[in-house]
């Protein structure tokens, strides 16, 4: 691979067991012997509202950005989602002091942290309630991820804005 995962990256997703967990939602969800059919970009965004996050579809790029976490001054963090042929691809983003820290499918992290031939599978859907089940895997990742960049960054974030931090247990 021509790039490697940024260091505090690299860091987080081992702590928070991404590739095991990655790996039992790809086996959970493996390629059915029916593919069945694509869900709706309609009926995917009541989904993923019902889960509790908004839902932004990009009709050019052809995904949903979700769970976005703007409004702090020095990073910004969200998940898309790319909903096709009954296939989740999911990418976080994340943004340091206006550079650019993560923004490549989960696909790819295995590569990094594992090694380059390590490959996991995308998990695949065949129904609404197949694809809500997915989802709701997935925003359960998402949000131990985002927690811990937000104590990765936080602490930079409140020595710049001129307050003592407070010391982690």
């Amino acid at each position: 691979m021509d790039f490697d995962l940024k260091p505090e990256i690299k860091k987080i997703l081992t702590k928070i067991n991404f590739i095991e967990r990655y790996e039992d939602i790809s086996n959970r969800f493996a390629a059915p012997e029916n593919k069945g059919f694509d869900v709706p970009i309609e009926r995917s965004i009541q989904i993923i509202n019902s889960l509790g996050y908004d839902a932004v579809y990009d009709k050019k790029e052809r995904f949903f950005k979700v769970g976005v976490v703007e409004n702090m001054p020095t990073y910004r963090i969200w998940f898309n989602i790319v909903l096709r042929y009954n296939i989740a691809e999911f990418i976080w983003v994340v943004y340091h002091n206006n550079e650019v820290r993560l923004g490549s499918p989960w696909s790819i992290y295995s590569r990094l942290l594992v090694a380059p031939d390590k490959k996991i599978k995308y998990p695949h859907y065949s129904t609404s309630f197949e694809l809500e089940q997915l989802l709701k895997a997935a925003f359960e990742l998402y949000e131990d991820f985002k927690q811990e960049v937000i104590e990765e960054y936080q602490p930079i974030q409140t020595v710049l804005a001129g307050e003592t931090p407070k010391p982690t247990p």
